[in-house]
């Protein structure tokens, strides 16, 4: 796996907002997934005096950019002690403003009617190349430009995730909810036009990365990595689900539909809050809990919780005492090419664990980490304390057990 270049959570300065960049970090071996976030100088980060808005109002801004200026109009998620805005637009997307930026507000009146799914999508596809179609399910709006049968067959694999994720944390005792409006997904018929649109987001890493999940544009945006559309006679329509399971790449396009799809589900439904100070562990455990294939089931994806064999062979071989704590008190073992791939198996190891013994602990963990708040800060301390109060034990604590479970499982071929 190639090295990517690592994000930062968004912390403000103690003035304002920081200078954001765009990051990636990788999420697996099998495909290139990655979740996508604001990133801030660490230097800067010291001193945070931001507000955060609770009433949510909606404003109009006109800014000043490189571009010229420009008028948007978006509820503000955090509001800098300086004046600075952290947006949230009608298409859901997040944009920073800086105070030397704005060069109005005005508060503006709750909307007459919400926009419609068919509304939003079209605005979408008016950002998008030519080409590209809409296909609006219940919960989700797919913009794709590859067969509309492979785009219908992914929207089907999104809602059977929706209705199963929320079914299974509620079931937990967790308290999520629907989707406040329909989740977006992009989908390319080829790589080539997917990584000179992946490259605005990921940079030299659009090469490596087949999916991945946007925090500021709040979308996931893939390709079809099974070349089907492309490879099919014009006017021939496009097979079904079998036909792209039995690809060479169905095992992969699977993982990473949900594996990111999960991701998106999560930041939306009450679990995580959008740049807010989500362990690594947490978020890319949870997705790798959920990503496992079902290449059996004619759906592709069957249920969760499933032995995710690539994970475990990956945490038996690699393991070494003191790892859980590392990916408990920073993320920084998910950002170097060379230990990202055992992070994620950690991760995966640790979120099986704590679900399967520590079930309502963990439920309680994750209700301590939905109350964070946007651009917030944490630190390693921090991290560990809030693990040790959620579980009574340092991560470590954990290890033999963890091992000894796995390799028990390893043993238990399908």
């Amino acid at each position: 796996m190639s090295a990517l270049t690592a994000p930062r959570l968004p912390v403000p300065r103690s003035a304002g907002l920081a200078r954001w960049r765009i990051g990636a970090w990788v999420t697996a071996p099998l495909a290139a997934w990655a979740i996508v976030g604001a990133g801030a100088d660490p230097a800067a980060a010291a001193g945070a005096a931001e507000k955060t808005a609770t009433a949510a109002p909606l404003v109009r801004i006109e800014a000043r950019g490189a571009e010229g200026r420009r008028i948007m109009e978006g509820t503000v998620i955090v509001e800098a002690a300086d004046g600075g805005l952290l947006l949230e637009l009608a298409d859901e997307r997040y944009e920073i403003l800086q105070p030397d930026a704005i060069v109005a507000r005005t508060d503006m009146p709750p909307p007459a009617a919400t926009e419609s799914a068919d509304e939003l999508g079209r605005r979408i596809l008016a950002e998008l190349p030519a080409g590209f179609a809409l296909h609006v399910t219940r919960h989700y709006i797919v913009c794709y430009d590859t067969g509309r049968d492979y785009a219908k067959w992914c929207a089907t694999l999104f809602e059977r995730l929706h209705e199963a994720f929320g079914n299974f944390w509620s079931k937990k005792g967790l308290d999520v909810h629907d989707p406040a409006r329909p989740l977006v997904v992009v989908i390319f018929a080829n790589r080539a036009d997917y990584q000179a649109h992946a490259a605005r987001d990921l940079g030299p890493a659009a090469d490596r990365v087949v999916g991945y999940y946007n925090l500021m544009s709040n979308r996931v945006t893939t390709c079809d990595l099974t070349g089907l559309a492309a490879q099919r006679r014009p006017g021939t329509p496009a097979g079904a689900g079998l036909e792209v399971l039995a690809s060479p790449a169905g095992s992969d396009l699977v993982s990473t539909l949900i594996h990111e799809a999960t991701h998106q589900m999560a930041f939306n439904c009450g679990m995580h809050r959008r740049l807010a100070p989500v362990p690594l562990w947490v978020s890319e455990g949870i997705a790798t809990y959920f990503e496992t294939p079902d290449l059996k089931n004619t759906a592709g994806w069957r249920g969760i919780g499933m032995v995710n064999r690539p994970r475990l062979e990956r945490f038996l071989q690699v393991h070494r005492r003191g790892d859980l704590e590392k990916i408990v008190s920073s993320d920084d073992p998910f950002r170097g090419a060379e230990g990202a791939v055992d992070a994620y198996a950690a991760a995966w190891a640790l979120v099986r664990h704590l679900l399967e013994t520590r079930r309502t602990d963990f439920i309680g963990y994750l209700d301590v980490l939905a109350e964070k708040q946007p651009l917030a800060a944490d630190s390693p301390r921090q991290r560990l304390a809030e693990f040790e109060a959620a579980f009574g034990a340092p991560p470590a604590a954990f290890e033999e057990a963890i091992v000894k479970a796995l390799a028990r499982l390893d043993t238990k071929r399908p």
